[in-house]
């Protein structure tokens, strides 16, 4: 499916790049302020993704975060750092500030 997902997007002409945020389930579990990954192993929510539904990890993507090894900022640096990398126009320094600074329109 997200091998689907890049080939239509890329289709139409735009950039694509996956970002697998990789986390172990204990860390999950500290996380979560709902208790919904403790209701799920305590076997209270079905069909939870990663506890009683599959997840399949994507098999290569662009960047990953390991966000149980690397602070907020190493994430961001990186993954801008990918996009930065990549022929996106919309992602050239200069084009972000100026998309920063126009006011909202309502």
């Amino acid at each position: 499916m997200r091998d689907e997902v890049r080939q239509l997007v890329e289709q139409d002409g735009a950039a694509f790049v996956e970002v697998f945020v990789k986390c172990p389930i204990d860390v999950l579990v500290q996380r979560d302020v709902k208790g919904l990954y403790r209701k799920a192993l305590a076997g209270e929510l079905k069909a939870f993704t990663g506890v009683s539904d599959p997840y399949e990890a994507p098999l290569s993507p662009d960047v990953v975060i390991e966000s149980d090894r690397e602070s907020v900022e190493l994430s961001v640096a990186r993954i801008l750092a990918e996009l930065e990398r990549r022929p996106i126009g919309a992602c050239s320094g200069g084009d972000r500030n100026r998309r920063q600074q126009q006011p909202v329109q309502r």
